[in-house]
């Protein structure tokens, strides 16, 4: 028999504004809702807490959360912020490209990590690093991929390649000029609209996009921070309020002001608390064609879970007030509050190294956090910040 974990005294959410009393077992990276039989079961007492899903980052650039802010908007598109802030020879960019990008990988897992997230989507090639089953979070793996039109002359022949039952991710209509818009009619015009396609930002998607996009069932990731920062707008209140489906993503530290925490809060200036916990949850899982289970907690679903302290509101507005005390992927403990971590058994605390990220307080986290720090500095030759915040061990 193989060891079991069990959680138990706390509400669990069972939709954005209900959360009932229950125990749950943790075995083999699953979720039980009964017992499961265990030569040994330690227990993590919830008391006055709330298990959430796991959150599903729908949008990040791993390899850059080390980086600053880069570039001085308003830009008229992304392509323009692209061409303004490359400069690989100059500095802060050399010597971030210094860092070698599996050590970069890493610290854009933590950033999620700490965010309570427990799957996110990289918009960039995978790297045998994901692989790594000490990797922080999980990484979605089966999906196709090109940067935009501008930087993906080749994104047809991306999109062909792309298994048709996989979605399709592509930047699309980051701006807002005409040449921004322009890309939605030269998407659809190449048949690139599909049930299967998600779309990145989608800025300039206006009134006449939104019928268009609705009918071809086309997904769309939303990251507002990030284009308040490049752009100086986001999405029209029109496509917010319509039928397309829509995920919350963080981009990267280079445009955005955090993680999907700080996304989260952001986004509830224009959108209510129960579409914003879908939009991390179940809306994520479903464009991205996870497996049954994710984005939600459920019997026999993977045992990635989110536990905060329980101010006895709904899912929803608490997941809006909180922050991470317990992160749980693969029914194994990656983050724990400095303060909660009182409370663990011992056993499930001994691998974890002590971390400490400016405005959120201090863990400890399932990583080598000294050496981690130690070969980030020796390359970048000062402090890291990750997504902006100072960290230290």
């Amino acid at each position: 028999m193989g060891k079991a974990v069990l959680l138990r005294g706390a509400r669990v959410a069972t939709s954005s504004s209900r959360a009932a009393n229950l125990d749950l077992w943790l075995s083999k990276g699953l979720i039980s809702f009964s017992p499961v039989p265990s030569a040994q079961t330690p227990t993590l007492e919830l008391d006055n807490c709330l298990v959430l899903p796991g959150l599903i980052n729908a949008h990040d650039h791993l390899e850059l959360n080390l980086f600053p802010k880069l570039g001085r908007g308003p830009y008229p598109n992304a392509s323009a912020w692209a061409q303004d802030i490359y400069h690989p020879q100059d500095a802060p960019v050399k010597e971030h490209l210094a860092v070698p990008r599996a050590l970069r990988l890493r610290w854009g897992g933590i950033k999620n990590l700490v965010s309570g997230v427990t799957t996110v989507a990289h918009h960039n090639a995978l790297h045998p690093v994901f692989a790594d089953c000490t990797f922080p979070v999980r990484v979605v793996k089966r999906y196709g991929w090109a940067h935009s039109l501008h930087f993906s002359p080749d994104w047809e022949m991306r999109l062909r390649s792309t298994p048709a039952n996989w979605p399709f991710v592509i930047h699309a209509a980051e701006g807002t000029d005409e040449a921004a818009s322009r890309e939605i009619e030269i998407l659809a015009e190449a048949g690139a609209l599909r049930p299967s396609t998600i779309l990145v930002h989608g800025v300039a998607i206006g009134c006449s996009h939104v019928s268009l996009l609705t009918r071809k069932r086309t997904s769309l990731v939303w990251c507002p921070t990030s284009n308040y920062f490049t752009l100086k707008r986001s999405l029209d209140a029109a496509v917010l309020s319509s039928a397309i489906p829509i995920a919350l993503g963080t981009d990267s530290a280079l445009t955005a002001d955090g993680d999907l925490l700080d996304e989260l809060r952001f986004a509830h200036r224009t959108v209510d608390a129960h579409r914003l916990y879908r939009m991390v949850t179940s809306e994520p899982a479903r464009i991205f064609r996870l497996p049954t289970g994710f984005g939600r907690i459920c019997h026999g679903g993977p045992a990635d879970l989110l536990i905060v302290r329980d101010s006895g509101q709904t899912p929803a507005t608490t997941l809006l007030e909180a922050y991470p005390e317990l992160v749980i992927v693969r029914g194994r403990v990656q983050l724990v509050s400095a303060e909660f971590a009182r409370r663990c058994p011992p056993s499930i605390l001994k691998s974890l190294q002590p971390l400490e990220v400016e405005g959120r307080g201090r863990y400890l986290v399932s990583e080598d956090v000294s050496s981690l720090l130690s070969e980030t500095k020796e390359a970048l030759r000062q402090n890291p910040r990750l997504a902006g915040k100072a960290v230290a061990a």
